[in-house]
Parts: C-alpha cells; structure tokens; sequence
C-alpha cells in the first residue's frame, strides 16, 4: 500500500508578501488569478484536506477543491507574534527573535515552538501513511516545512532551510514505514498532471 500527500502552499497574500506572521488574511487578487488558472492541474484525489485558514481555503476554492478543514494540519501559532512582521518583532524584542531562531524548543510569543509544530504535523503524517491513495493538502508553508522535516528525519533546526514558496506542491509518498519526497513545483496553467 503506497500513501502520497500532495501539499499545496496557498497562493500570495499580503501577509506572505510582506514577511508577515500569519493574521488570517485573504488571498490576494494576483494570487487567486494564479489559483484559478491552474485549476485542474493536479492529479485526482482519493480525499482533499486544506488548512482552516483562510489562504488555504481560498486557494483551494480558486483551485476548484473542495476540502475538508483538518485541524491537525492548521497554520503555526505564533502567539502574540501573529499579524506582525519579522522586522517588527526584531526590533521590540531582539534576543527572543534570536532565541526562537537558535532553538527548536523556543517559543518565546506563548504559541507553539517549531518543535511542537514539527510533532504535530509529524503525527497526521503517521496517520496519513495507513491511507492508500493520493491525498491533496493545502496548507501555510511552515506545515509543508514541518512534514518534510518529519518525513526525512531531520533535525527541527532544518525547519529553517527549506524555502515553500506560493502555489506549489511538494509530494511525499510513503510505504513500508519510510517516506520518500518529490520536491516542490510551482502549479501553473500549462502543467500536466502527473499519472502517479
């Protein structure tokens, strides 16, 4: 039995476009053109999960999905970060940006740590392997990060190394207790949906 998880990034916003911790924002206009465009360009699905966010729900709208809100699979919660930017955090509170950034376990704003969001989404990864067929997932990118930290066994401090950028799709498939991945691509009008 092969499981594959097809993660879907959400289309831009202005919360992604300016380095913004997530505040519940819309898609916006250029984003959702995007989506529409590249509907129909992913495999069929045996299931459709998307983020209870509301990026993650626009997009797969735009996409013409329709998913079912997993919770499990819900944007990082940053605390009281949330609707702010990096550089804002930065400058009123330096050594706590510093410590969350060096330590996996940190979480300065009260929320969760990238540990703990790496455990979460690590977990409905492991349920997800028992499930044959082809799920499609869209969610923030920090839940694409975290799967593909967990599904390679890497150390959370690789959480900061992986780049999801909007409107692509990074794929895990899963058999005998491991995961391979298949790195992300951009979803676009003129792709081919993969036979897979």
């Amino acid at each position: 039995m092969t499981s594959r998880v097809l993660f879907v990034s959400p289309a831009s916003s202005p919360s992604l476009r300016q380095a913004r911790f997530d505040d519940g924002d819309a898609i916006d206009d250029v984003g959702a053109a995007r989506a529409r465009a590249a509907a129909g360009s992913l495999p069929p699905a045996a299931r459709v999960l998307t983020s209870p966010g509301v990026r993650c729900r626009q997009t797969a709208e735009a996409l013409g999905l329709d998913g079912a809100r997993t919770p499990e699979l819900g944007a990082w919660d940053v605390g009281r970060w949330r609707g702010l930017t990096l550089d804002e955090v930065g400058a009123t509170e330096p050594e706590a940006v510093a410590r969350w950034l060096a330590d996996p376990d940190s979480a300065p704003h009260g929320g969760e740590s990238v540990h703990e969001l790496c455990v979460r989404v690590g977990h409905w990864l492991d349920g997800a392997r028992d499930f044959d067929g082809r799920t499609v997932a869209v969610v923030e990118p920090e839940v694409v990060r975290a799967a593909v930290v967990h599904a390679l066994g890497l150390g959370a401090a690789a959480f900061w190394r992986l780049d999801v950028p909007p409107l692509t799709v990074t794929e895990l498939s899963g058999r005998s207790g491991r995961w391979n991945l298949r790195l992300g691509r951009h979803l676009a009008a003129s792709d081919t949906p993969s036979p897979r």
